[in-house]
């Protein structure tokens, strides 16, 4: 053996020696249904040796550094009620399941998602099982996801279902059933491939050593059959999201990055003649397909609820007309019901001649009177539910409780709104779930756990099931329950076998791509987005750069650290004219230091601090998360410096300005959205510049003036290079304002504004400049004939006076306009 091979054997040795005691503690203390309770299993200790390898015997190293690989990705959801994401909890240790295994639930997942299809084409077309009895139409009508408008209409591309996902509960013996369907809009897929990023990056020889199968694939034939289903060769497909606030949003940025999808709200869109378009920078653009995260009741206030703020007027019309294929169909939720569930074994039996290869978990529909019977004879063995997900007068608590749990007031209650309305409940089996091992300090320990596996449609319309999803793993050791919330994990879920698997990506094949640096479609609302982004993160960096020469951070020893009280008076003017603090009693130290914490930190609803501006900001960049990259939303997302001192502070948050404009400067591709943010930048830099030295920079200044506004226009070294017989008004004013060269200058400013909009689109091809485009061209005339010697107050109200209508005229023109006509004057159509 080779002296290279020596070296490696202790670590490999060590690994497997932790493994192996792993697991064997592990096994000691599991119940025998557990996954990992046969130690002996290769695939398992093969999984807890590449463990061992990272963490060596420190099980805790191991689960801080996977969540910090999610962190990395971006991944993160919200609970109802919270503004903050919380971090999307990753276990270390993948649920493992052997390819022979797998093929059952594979086999069964497929058949379950052909009999809900077979079942939604009647319901909406001749609902024949209602008409012979072999479903009670109360069932259906009863579900709030039932929609009436649309029987008797066919689904664009001939399927109601093009996503759906199943949970499943493993029992104590090994078997699978099925714990709830998911149509309407299945949550989680993005989430099963996150924490495959997130695990692979942690054990990263663990794909090639246990053969584990690929999302990839899954994905790429899921856009390939819903491309499939449009009408157009190239068609643009858009996801629609509810919005920021929305629980899976990151889950949906990262999905609509990933599979090259347009991130959309209600808002982008407008429906036109039965057609369906997104409103971009370029005009309304056809969009053919969409992926939807909302509501269905929500999607079109003209077919279904007439309060919806966030739907499409029209949606359903061009739906209805076969020019927008939405998936899954509005309506498919009626059989997420409890209650169906009920029927769905016989179902399964009459349509396709043969039993649930993944059986129901046990359910009783008590709009029967057998059913309800039993239910009330075994409530104590019983879970008792709302039949169709709305809260009932008998469960007070939760839409679902163990009857065992009811204290003999609710037990009461229950059976008495029983009687009155028996069709509101079912009663189902309590189901006893396998455990799985999770890393709980520094020690596995097996908790319960459900696994939610995706199925999608590919180009030829069969169904494709992603290799894996994801696990959701208890909080408590009891196997009764597994929910999603405070204090669960998540795991990947990983289909290994003997057989080598190919290294798939969801990328083509590098030869069958037609290359295009055209970067695509771009939403006038993240144009706008964008903008505002970068107006935002220059205000807040004017206004601490105002704060930190008051609090006297200037490099000039002589001016900086004691300036003239004048000086100091048109500081403290600028912070209260921008809205960030009152004006102090006096302008002694403590009272300056008192509004300088004021003008940094005080609530968005009080005062427009920096800490104000910088959530502005946030919420922004969070409406745009699947285009900011993860390092740029992190620093976004930071909380804010807890430094000692105010000057410390202070610099931290400049350093992390800085940070971010390097990152837009540097790392964003020069595309539209970047154009919108550096429009924004030099906007908001170029009123900035004007204000400052309108107070700073007219006759009459101060030598503490001029200094000012050197330390405020980021001026100070560039001057004393130029000039080395001290400060003089006229230099200042030329290199702060009228200086092409200058980076943070208002001509350079100017001169910016006006490329920028002559390199964007414009909707007339007769050559003819558009509003923003003459408003620059007259901004920028004024400025570069300008002359510092004459150049006084009304000149820069005038400067600002024309900035603020570029501003208007870019959002008039590119920005979303809640009463503009669609057929605006030169509209582009396609």
């Amino acid at each position: 053996m080779r002296g290279s091979e020596l070296a490696t054997q202790p670590a490999l040795f060590d690994a497997a020696i932790h493994a192996r005691r792993w697991a064997e503690r592990y096994c000691a203390g599991a119940a025998p249904a557990d996954v990992l309770h046969d130690a002996a299993d290769a695939a398992w200790l093969a999984m807890l040796e590449e463990l061992s390898a990272v963490a060596g015997d420190d099980l805790g190293h191991a689960r801080e550094r996977v969540q910090r690989h999610a962190a990395d990705i971006g991944t993160g959801f919200r609970i109802i009620g919270e503004e903050a994401e919380r971090p999307w909890p990753v276990s270390p240790v993948p649920l493992l399941i052997e390819a022979d295994d797998w093929a059952t639930i594979e086999r069964g997942v497929v058949q379950r998602a052909g009999l809900l299809e077979t079942i939604l084409a009647d319901l909406y077309g001749p609902a024949t099982l209602v008409a012979r009895g072999h479903v009670p139409a109360t069932v259906v009508t009863g579900s709030p996801y039932y929609l009436r408008p649309l029987v008797g209409l066919p689904p664009p591309g001939g399927h109601h279902l093009h996503f759906v996902a199943f949970d499943l509960g493993r029992g104590p013996s090994g078997e699978w059933r099925v714990l709830a369907d998911h149509l309407r809009a299945p949550v989680g897929a993005g989430y099963a491939l996150e924490n495959r990023l997130a695990v692979s990056r942690t054990l990263g020889g663990l794909q090639n050593r246990l053969n584990v199968r690929r999302h990839a694939p899954f994905f790429a034939a899921f856009r390939a059959g819903l491309a499939a289903s449009c009408h157009r060769a190239d068609p643009r497909i858009g996801l629609l999201t509810p919005g920021r606030y929305n629980p899976s949003y990151a889950e949906q940025a990262h999905l609509a990055r990933y599979l090259g999808f347009l991130l959309v709200e209600g808002d982008d869109l407008a429906a036109l003649e039965d057609r369906l378009y997104v409103r971009t920078i370029g005009g309304l653009k056809r969009i053919d397909a969409l992926w939807r995260r909302l509501d269905p009741r929500l999607l079109d206030p003209l077919a279904f609820d007439s309060h919806s703020r966030i739907g499409v007027p029209g949606l359903i019309d061009s739906w209805a007309q076969g020019n927008v294929v939405l998936a899954n169909a509005p309506g498919a939720g009626v059989l997420e019901s409890r209650a169906f569930g009920a029927f769905l074994p016989q179902l399964s039996t009459r349509l396709t001649g043969a039993d649930l290869i993944l059986p129901n978990i046990a359910t009783w529909w008590c709009g029967q009177p057998a059913e309800a019977a039993h239910v009330a004879a075994e409530l104590d063995t019983l879970l008792l539910s709302s039949a169709f997900g709305a809260r009932t007068l008998g469960l007070p608590r939760d839409a679902q409780v163990a009857g065992t749990d009811l204290t003999r007031d609710e037990r009461a209650a229950l059976l008495d709104d029983m009687t009155r309305r028996p069709q509101d409940y079912v009663g189902q089996e309590v189901v006893r779930l396998s455990t799985m091992p999770v890393v709980i300090g520094d020690a596995l320990e097996p908790r319960p756990f459900t696994l939610r596996v995706f199925a999608a449609r590919d180009a030829d319309g069969r169904w494709q099931v992603m290799p894996g999803g994801f696990a959701r793993i208890g909080e408590h050791p009891d196997p009764r329950a597994a929910v999603l919330g405070e204090g669960t994990w998540s795991a990947d879920v990983c289909v290994h076998g003997p057989d080598p698997v190919a290294p798939v990506s969801l990328l083509p094949a590098t030869d069958s791509v037609h290359v295009r640096r055209n970067p695509g479609t771009l939403p006038s609302r993240v144009a706008d987005n964008f903008f505002w982004l970068g107006r935002y993160l220059e205000r807040g960096e004017a206004l601490l750069a105002v704060i930190r020469v008051m609090l006297g951070n200037s490099i000039d020893a002589d001016a900086g650290a004691a300036l003239g009280a004048p000086t100091v008076g048109r500081l403290v003017g600028e912070i209260v004219n921008a809205g960030a603090a009152p004006h102090p009693d006096t302008l002694r130290r403590a009272d300056l230091t008192q509004m300088a914490r004021t003008a940094m930190e005080a609530p968005g609803d009080e005062w427009q601090s920096v800490a104000a501006i910088n959530a502005h900001a946030r919420r922004i960049a969070a409406g745009s998360r699947d285009r900011l990259s993860a390092d740029m939303f992190r620093l976004l997302d930071a909380p804010f410096p807890t430094h000692r001192g105010m000057l410390d502070r202070a610099g931290s948050l400049q350093r992390r300005y800085a940070a971010i404009a390097g990152l837009s400067a540097e790392h964003m591709g020069r595309t539209a959205a970047w154009r919108f943010h550096d429009l924004g930048r030099r906007v908001e830099r170029a009123m900035a510049v004007t204000r400052a030295a309108r107070a700073f920079g007219m006759a009459g200044a101060s030598l503490d003036d001029l200094s000012t506004l050197l330390d405020l226009g980021n001026s100070q070294i560039s001057y004393r290079q130029r000039y080395l017989t001290g400060i003089a008004r006229v230099p200042v004013v030329d290199l702060t304002l009228l200086d092409p060269g200058n980076p943070r200058a208002l001509a350079f400013q100017v001169e910016a504004i006006r490329d920028h909009l002559a390199r964007l689109p414009v909707l007339d091809d007769d050559g003819m400049a558009e509003a923003q485009q003459m408003e620059a061209t007259a901004l920028h005339a004024l400025v570069s004939t300008a002359q510092a010697t004459t150049l006084d107050a009304d000149l820069l109200y005038e400067v600002e006076r024309r900035l603020a209508r570029v501003s208007e005229a870019i959002a008039r023109r590119y920005f979303l306009q809640g009463a503009e006509p669609l057929r605006a004057s030169g509209l582009t159509l396609a």
